[in-house]
C-alpha cells in the first residue's frame, strides 16, 4: 500500500482571483512559473479562476466580467495547456460551495476570528472607533472556508502559495482534520508549497508592482503603451557616462526577470560604463517586448473570441465535475444525508439491525488503525491487518468503497483472512454498499 501511496500523482491546485488586469508582476510572479510547472510530469495541476472569491473585493458585475475573460484569455496564452491540465471557472463547479457549508459546520468561529484579513478589518476598525465588524461582510469572515473548500474538495497536495497564505492552507488542513475525525478518512491534507525564488517585480515607481499602487504595466498592452510606460520608470538623475548602481534600480530588476544569465551580465556592465537611462529603457523595452510579443497575439486573438475561452472552461468545469460529483456524493452519505428509502422502517425496533452492510475503522491497544466490514446482521466478512496510520487504513477503506471486489487483490496483503467467509459472500456485501450509497 504505501509503495502505491508514493507513486500515485501529486496534485497541485492554484486559484486566480478574478479582479483586475493581468500585469507584467503577475506574469513574472505567477504565470510564467505555474505555466512551466504544469508542463512538468508526474503532476496533476488545477487552476481556477476564483469569481466567488472576486465578489467579496468587487461589486461591479462587468468588472468581474471582464477580468475573467482578461485572465483566462492571459494564462491561455502564456501557454497553459487545458489538456494538461484541469482549467475551470470556480463558479461552474456547484459542488464548492456545498462543500463550503459542509465544512462550515465543522469549523470552529474562534478560527476564522483569527484570519489574518478578518483580523486586519477588526484592528483598522478598531483604531477609527468604529464597532469592530463595521464593513466586514460575512463573506470576508467566511473566505478561509470557501478557500478550504476549493483545495479540499480536489483532493490536493501542494498549493503554491504567498507566505501571507500560508494561514489559509492551515485553517484547510484544520477543516479536513475535524471532518476526517467526526466522519472518517475523506479529505487529503494539503500542505503549502512556498516557492522562494519567486520575482517580486517592482512598478514603476520601484515600489512592488500592484494595482493598489497604480504601478503596474500591464501585460498585453499594446506594444507603443509597452514603450511609453517604461519611458516613465523612475530612475536616478546620473548623466550618460556616470557609472550606475545596479542594486535598487527597478529598471534594472525588470530586466533580470526576463534576461537570461549572459544578458543580465551585458547590462551590468553596460550599468558600470554609464549607460543612458534612456538607452537602458530601450534595452529593457525590446528585451520584454520579444517574449510577450508572441503571447500578445495569442491573446488579442482569444479576446476576440470568448465563445472559445467559455468552451474551454465548460470542458474544464466538466473535467473537474467528474471528480466533484461523486465525492461530494460520497461526503452526503458520510454526514447523514441519505435517500430515506435505505433508512430502516419506522415499525421496526430500535434492537432491529440495519440490512446495509457497514465500514467501521477502530484503533487497537498495539496504536495501530484497522477496519473492518459487516454485513446487515453484524457478521464480519472482512478485517485488515493494523495500519499504522488512519488515513492509510481510511484510503484502503475508500478503495474497496470506489472499486468494491475489484480492489481485493490490490489490498491482499492488508487482509486478515476471515474463516468461513466466501469471496462470493465479501464481493456481495461490497456491491450491495455500493447500491445504497446515494
Amino acid at each position: 500500500m504505501t509503495n502505491k501511496q508514493n507513486s500515485a500523482p501529486q496534485r497541485f491546485l492554484t486559484g486566480i482571483t478574478t479582479t483586475g488586469t493581468p500585469h507584467l508582476g503577475n506574469y513574472v510572479g505567477s504565470i510564467r512559473p505555474s505555466v512551466a510547472a504544469s508542463q512538468g510530469a508526474g503532476a496533476e495541476s488545477f487552476y481556477f479562476l476564483a469569481d466567488y472569491h472576486a465578489l467579496i473585493k468587487c461589486d461591479e458585475p462587468a468588472r468581474i466580467q471582464q477580468s475573467t475573460l482578461e485572465i483566462a484569455a492571459s494564462w491561455l496564452a502564456a501557454g497553459l495547456d487545458p489538456e494538461r491540465v484541469t482549467f475551470y471557472r470556480q463558479s461552474d463547479i456547484p459542488e464548492i460551495p456545498e462543500l463550503t457549508w459542509l465544512l462550515t459546520c465543522v469549523t470552529a468561529k474562534g478560527v476564522l476570528n483569527r484570519a489574518h484579513a478578518y483580523k486586519a478589518s477588526v484592528d483598522k476598525n478598531n483604531a477609527a472607533g468604529n464597532d469592530p465588524d463595521a464593513d466586514v461582510s460575512a463573506g470576508l469572515f467566511m473566505y478561509p472556508v470557501l478557500m478550504g473548500a476549493d483545495i479540499l474538495m480536489f483532493k490536493a497536495h501542494q498549493v503554491p502559495v504567498g507566505r501571507d497564505q500560508i494561514q489559509h492552507i492551515e485553517m484547510a488542513r484544520d477543516m479536513a482534520q475535524r471532518f476526517n475525525h467526526l466522519y472518517g478518512e475523506h479529505f487529503v491534507l494539503p500542505q503549502a508549497l512556498i516557492e522562494e525564488s519567486v520575482a517580486l517585480l517592482p512598478g514603476l515607481d520601484g515600489r512592488k508592482m500592484s494595482k493598489s499602487y497604480d504601478n503596474t504595466i500591464p501585460l498585453f498592452t499594446p506594444r507603443d503603451q509597452l514603450k511609453k510606460l517604461i519611458a516613465g520608470i523612475v530612475t536616478d538623475s546620473r548623466a550618460p557616462g556616470e557609472p550606475k548602481d545596479t542594486e535598487g534600480s527597478a529598471l534594472f530588476q525588470i530586466y533580470q526577470a526576463f534576461a537570461s544569465a549572459p544578458e543580465t551580465a551585458a547590462l551590468r556592465q553596460a550599468f558600470a560604463e554609464g549607460i543612458a537611462w534612456g538607452d537602458a529603457k530601450q534595452t529593457l523595452f525590446e528585451r520584454i517586448d520579444q517574449e510577450v510579443a508572441p503571447m500578445r497575439a495569442r491573446y488579442q486573438a482569444l479576446m476576440q473570441d470568448p465563445a472559445k475561452i467559455e468552451a474551454s472552461l465548460l470542458a474544464g468545469a466538466d473535467k473537474a465535475r467528474r471528480l466533484a460529483t461523486p465525492f461530494i456524493r460520497e461526503l452526503r452519505q458520510a454526514v447523514g444525508l441519505r435517500k430515506l428509502v435505505a433508512a430502516p422502517a419506522a415499525a421496526k425496533s430500535k434492537a432491529t439491525k440495519t440490512s446495509e452492510p457497514v465500514f467501521k475503522q477502530y484503533r487497537e491497544a498495539d496504536g495501530k488503525f484497522h477496519f473492518k466490514l459487516l454485513d446487515g446482521q453484524g457478521q464480519l466478512l472482512l478485517q485488515s491487518y493494523g495500519f499504522e496510520s488512519p488515513k492509510d487504513a481510511g484510503k484502503a477503506i475508500a478503495l474497496l468503497q470506489a472499486q468494491g471486489e475489484a480492489a481485493l487483490p490490490t489490498l491482499q496483503q492488508s487482509l486478515q483472512p476471515v474463516p468461513g467467509v466466501t469471496a462470493d459472500a465479501i464481493a456481495a456485501a461490497l456491491q450491495q454498499w455500493s447500491a445504497a450509497t446515494p
